[in-house]
């Protein structure tokens, strides 16, 4: 089953792409080798393969939590310009 040009525009319509003869004409011939090769593709037998959320493994690439000490009250507010000792000290923004 290839596609046909008629079949790319109405795509492209549905997409809201503005596609140029040029463009449509090239993604006719793409998109058509994309068909046949799903459509030869099902001719398999996948009886017995286990389906599959990913094609390759996929492994977490992120550290363990770990709990760590926290600042000190001082610590966080060494480098503040303005503090009142418990509190960074901010314009007001809503005013008052």
């Amino acid at each position: 089953m290839s596609l046909t040009r008629q079949d790319v525009e109405k795509v492209a319509l549905l997409a809201r792409l503005r596609l140029a003869p040029s463009e449509v004409d090239t993604m006719t011939r793409q998109l058509s080798q994309i068909v046949d090769y799903v459509q030869l593709l099902s001719e398999l037998n996948t009886d017995d393969v286990q389906p599959l959320a990913h094609a390759i493994e996929v492994t977490n690439v992120f550290a363990a939590d770990q709990p760590l000490d926290s600042l000190s009250r001082e610590e966080a507010l060494s480098n503040a310009p303005h503090t009142d000792d418990e509190y960074y000290l901010v314009p007001p923004v809503l005013g008052s």
